[in-house]
């Protein structure tokens, strides 16, 4: 006896073959890719010893590496941080009664998605070298973090925004109903369940800021692609050098993948955790039903 699949048509004997014929063909040419720019590499001499000997010296990673490290952990975490607090702050707006606030938020949160992000640094480089606002050798790190936060706090808005309306109306309108005021509903009510539900969503952003981090070098920030950059230009091997920063940047985004899925499966966890059964006993009844409740309780079912 077969049991058919509810969600799709189970495949065949001969699809089953043709998608291993397929998967076995997506191997082979991913493998002669590699394989052609190993080649290519090879013949030019980048994997010799003498090429890569540099990155096991202490003093390469303390002149370049870490600090571009250094420079690249710093723009992330203070972009991941105020994009944060500004796309909650912006996705809510975007909801609101009033018109004019919903209009004022629509139009900040469309404008800053459309601008690149890279554009976006040169202009407040300038602007903020023109106006004196930051220290000069804060002034890179300022016009990144800003842009960083600018775009990616936008795109946290809509996620934020998506997120609340995803949700059952239902709740709003029975907590409106118990006589909780708006503020209330929204923070206790539904950010609550719609951070949850977006987690995902927010941790994808997160990769992307740290991700975009590296645009600053084209205004002069310190990071770890412009270390490398500037390692692969003093030991005259720039090709090992961007492939050492490349698995840096794999390894940072991995890293966050997994931080911020474990705390996405806690959350969920402690979630479904907190559910516990109230004892009948601590169930008080609203004025004026007391004695309802009380002749409810001393009928017995009849046989």
């Amino acid at each position: 006896m077969t049991t058919a699949s509810v969600l799709y048509d189970a495949p065949g004997p001969r699809a089953r073959l043709r998608y291993r014929i397929y998967s076995v063909f997506a191997v082979a040419v991913a493998a002669a890719a590699l394989w052609f720019v190993y080649r290519g590499l090879s013949d030019k001499g980048q994997f010799t010893a003498a090429k890569w000997k540099p990155f096991t010296e202490s003093q390469v990673w303390s002149t370049y590496l870490l600090p571009g490290l250094r420079g690249t952990l710093e723009a992330a975490a203070l972009s991941i941080v105020l994009a944060l607090v500004l796309g909650m702050l912006f996705g809510i707006l975007r909801m609101s009664d009033h018109r004019a606030i919903r209009w004022f938020a629509g139009v900040v949160v469309e404008i800053s998605r459309a601008i690149p992000v890279l554009i976006l640094m040169i202009f407040l480089y300038n602007l903020f070298a023109k106006q004196n606002v930051f220290p000069s050798d804060q002034l890179a790190l300022a016009a990144a973090v800003t842009a960083l936060t600018v775009y990616n706090g936008s795109v946290i808005a809509e996620i934020v925004r998506s997120g609340i309306r995803a949700l059952p109306k239902g709740q709003s309108e029975a907590a409106v109903a118990l006589g909780m005021r708006k503020t209330q509903v929204m923070v206790s009510i539904l950010l609550p369940q719609a951070v949850t539900a977006m987690l995902p969503a927010l941790i994808s952003q997160m990769v992307v800021a740290l991700k975009d981090s590296a645009l600053a070098y084209q205004i002069t920030y310190l990071e770890i692609v412009r270390s490398g950059a500037q390692l692969g230009a003093a030991e005259q091997n720039p090709i090992p050098s961007l492939i050492v920063v490349a698995i840096i940047m794999i390894i940072l985004n991995y890293t966050l993948t997994v931080v911020a899925t474990r705390v996405e499966k806690w959350l969920r966890t402690r979630k479904h955790g907190s559910r516990a059964v109230v004892p009948a006993a601590t169930i008080t009844a609203p004025p004026g039903m007391d004695a309802l409740v009380s002749d409810v309780s001393l009928q017995k079912p009849q046989n």
